[in-house]
């Protein structure tokens, strides 16, 4: 199997309502069509994009980890100038320390917002789950303690795999500038994680420089409306 994007999936538009269960707080978004990746990003295709091969548990076709919100910034940028597209990001100073900013009138790859990458997970579905946990998921229950290739549970109805278990996905939104400062959301769950982790309003967080070996991502593109 080649180190190629592989299938996007053409999100069509809609309205989500997301949750945060430490401050039982939910807010509406209406989101505009996008793209989303049918898998999370794998080692094979990481590395031909930018050389590096982070992930604590080697596989080509496993997704890639250990890489952090900044990695996945820097890979999106590059993945599209690769690809002719132009990059979605603008990136300001060097290290863990530059700014960022996001230019939507971009078509190149970039990261979901969360509110995207929940439409995408629930894919029309209304449960915690689109399906039964054992038949999409890899985490604590069924992984065997350890990360999976992806593709290989059944996908959603709108042909997205592993959007729960198997790693989280970075998004590109804040998770509460005034209490946590710079860190980024979490979605989807993981390999290590228990089934109430693997849910599709699930949120967690973390720095934009942490890099821990059951976070990935995968990429997600603007349409026109």
């Amino acid at each position: 199997m080649g180190a190629s994007v592989g299938k996007m999936i053409a999100v069509p538009p809609g309205r989500v309502t997301l949750s945060d269960r430490r401050t039982q707080r939910s807010w509406p978004v209406e989101l505009e069509p996008c793209e989303l990746s049918a898998f999370p990003v794998t080692q094979a295709l990481y590395a031909e994009v930018t050389g590096r091969r982070p992930s604590a548990a080697q596989g080509e076709q496993r997704p890639v980890e250990s890489v952090s919100w900044w990695d996945a910034v820097r890979f999106c940028n590059a993945l599209s100038e690769r690809d002719g597209f132009a990059p979605a990001y603008r990136l300001h100073g060097d290290g863990d320390g530059e700014g960022v900013e996001w230019d939507a009138s971009a078509d190149g790859y970039r990261l979901p917002t969360e509110a995207e990458w929940e439409h995408g997970c629930r894919a029309g579905t209304t449960g915690p789950h689109y399906g039964p946990l054992d038949e999409i998921a890899w985490y604590r229950g069924n992984s065997h303690g350890r990360i999976h290739d992806v593709g290989g549970k059944r996908p959603n109805p709108w042909g997205l795999h592993d959007m729960l278990g198997n790693v989280w996905d970075w998004c590109w939104d804040v998770y509460d500038a005034e209490v946590y400062g710079a860190y980024r959301v979490l979605r989807g769950g993981g390999w290590f994680d228990e089934h109430w982790s693997c849910r599709a309003s699930a949120r967690r967080r973390s720095h934009p420089a942490f890099r821990v070996d059951d976070v990935g991502f995968r990429i997600a593109r603007s349409l026109p409306g």
